[in-house]
């Protein structure tokens, strides 16, 4: 499964890079906003540090502005992947940017109808929103399984991108289910490596090897 960090930070790309761990980013308006940096020098700057499958949103809701913008974001660095919502315009956009060649993530999937009709439509990825779902009472991993046996039921080439991830037990789940990505705040990837038993015995090993060093002074 692949790892995508959900953030416009750049140190923490940057960071999450040199573990040798992250295949791509996606990010969005809010999170670019959060980091008082301008849009499309900061999609480029990501783009740069990643050399991998970069999303950014448009902010158009018609289909005729989506169009345009995704075409000015796919312009900006080859590995830009345009997101579009799932809309009926926003599918209609989908559409045509695939006939054109330029990526797509379709965001804002709530549903495996959804995630059929953006697959349908030629969308390179399809973001369901886990979190959120359990938010509100459902299961947000049982959309995920529904969009992995519906892909594979047709051969769609769509990759699905578990978004809206919230802790270390939604990427196992991801992964379990056997979905293509994972895009996860960088404090998620971080909680990844921890485990009280793996403190708890390099603290132990540390402590012999000091004890190991004494007697040998001794």
């Amino acid at each position: 499964m692949k790892i995508f960090l959900d953030t416009a930070n750049i140190e923490q790309i940057r960071n999450g890079m040199k573990l040798g761990l992250v295949d791509g980013v996606t990010t969005n308006p809010t999170l670019i906003s959060k980091e008082n940096a301008k849009f499309e020098e900061r999609i480029v700057e990501i783009c740069e540090a990643v050399k991998g499958p970069v999303s950014a949103e448009v902010i158009a809701t018609d289909f005729d502005n989506m169009l345009s913008q995704a075409r000015e974001l796919a312009s900006l660095n080859e590995h830009v992947v345009v997101k579009i919502p799932m809309t009926p315009d926003g599918i209609r956009a989908v559409k045509a940017l695939s006939e054109e060649g330029i990526k797509t993530n379709v965001t804002l999937i709530f549903s495996s109808l959804q995630g059929l009709l953006a697959a349908k439509a030629g969308a390179t990825y399809v973001s369901p929103f886990v979190g959120r779902l359990d938010d509100v009472g459902n299961d947000g991993m049982q959309l995920v399984a529904e969009l992995n046996e519906i892909f594979g039921n047709y051969g769609f080439a769509t990759e699905i991108i578990v978004a809206s991830v919230r802790h270390p037990r939604h990427v196992l789940q991801a992964a379990m289910i056997g979905a293509d990505i994972a895009t996860i705040p960088y404090e998620v990837l971080l909680r990844l490596f921890n485990h009280p038993l793996t403190d708890n015995g390099l603290r132990r090993f540390q402590n012999d090897w000091q004890e190991y060093e004494r007697k040998q002074r001794s």
